[in-house]
C-alpha cells in the first residue's frame, strides 16, 4: 500500500511539472508591442481605440489609377530626434546630430559597449546626462540630419534601439 501512495505521488508531481508552460513569450510579445507603440508614438489608450475601431471590417471600392513615374526623395524632416542637455564624458566632441545606441546608468557598462563599438571602427564617445543620470553611448555624430538618420538606421541592424540625439 505504501509504494502504491508513493507511486502516486510521483506520478502527481511529475504532471504538476509537466503542465507548467512558461509564459515567457506572452510577455515577451507584450514588450516588443509596448515598444512598437513606443516607437510609433502611441499611448496604450489610443492602441486600444484604434483597435476598437479597426476590428470592424471596412469596405473600399477598388479604383484604377495609372501608373505615373515618381522619384524618391528621401525627406528627413519628419524624424524623430530628441534633444537633451548632455555633458561629454569621453571623446572628441559631438556635432549638431549624434546616433546613440546605448544608454546606461552605470559608467562603466557605457565604457564596455564604448570600447566595443571602437573595436569595431565607430569613434564612439560617451555623455552623460544629469537631469535623469544616464550615460549615453554615441557611435556617431554629423552637421546634417540626413547623415545621422542614414547611419542610424545602419546601426539598427546591430542596436535595434539606435536613437538621435541633438544638442
Amino acid at each position: 500500500m505504501k509504494k502504491l501512495m508513493i507511486f502516486g505521488a510521483a506520478i502527481c508531481i511529475a504532471l504538476a511539472f509537466t503542465g507548467c508552460k512558461s509564459s515567457e513569450s506572452a510577455y515577451k510579445k507584450a514588450y516588443e508591442k509596448a515598444k512598437a507603440q513606443e516607437r510609433s508614438g502611441y499611448t496604450a489608450a489610443e492602441a486600444e481605440t484604434a483597435t476598437e475601431t479597426t476590428n470592424a471590417p471596412v469596405v473600399a471600392p477598388v479604383e484604377t489609377q495609372p501608373v505615373t513615374e515618381t522619384s524618391v526623395v528621401d525627406n528627413y524632416d519628419n524624424e524623430a530626434v530628441r534633444r537633451e542637455n548632455v555633458s561629454l564624458v569621453s571623446g572628441t566632441g559631438l556635432k549638431t546630430y549624434s546616433v546613440v545606441v546605448g544608454s546606461f546608468s552605470v559608467k562603466a557598462n557605457a565604457e564596455g559597449l564604448c570600447r566595443r563599438l571602437q573595436d569595431a571602427g565607430y569613434g564612439a564617445q560617451i555623455v552623460y546626462n544629469s537631469g535623469i543620470n544616464m550615460y549615453r553611448v554615441v557611435a556617431a555624430t554629423y552637421d546634417s540630419k540626413a547623415s545621422a538618420v542614414q547611419s542610424r538606421n545602419q546601426l539598427r541592424s546591430q542596436f535595434a534601439d539606435a536613437w538621435l540625439l541633438s544638442k
